[in-house]
């Protein structure tokens, strides 16, 4: 059976036998969509595979400090963005 590796809330490694449904880059803290233009742009210049992250879901990834891509989640990032907002 494959298993995937996925980020936790705790940003640890976890097993899973479901692919992620997101993808985060480690160093800007930043998930989206795994067809994002922007990630696969990224991707398409090499650098940013060994930073990439998978998530399971959004919750998962909120809670482990990544925010939503503005590109390819732009109603969660304006969500995102007006809650920052507010706490800071």
């Amino acid at each position: 059976m494959k298993t995937y590796s996925l980020l936790n809330a705790r940003r640890e490694t976890v097993q899973s036998t479901e692919p992620g449904l997101l993808g985060g880059h480690r160093r800007s803290r930043i998930y989206g969509r795994l067809d994002c233009p922007g990630a696969l742009r990224a991707l398409a210049r090499d650098g940013y595979v060994k930073h990439r992250v998978f998530f399971a879901d959004e919750a998962t990834a909120r809670a482990a400090g990544y925010r939503p891509c503005a590109v390819c989640m732009p109603q969660a990032y304006a969500q995102w963005k007006k809650a920052a907002g507010r706490s800071g």
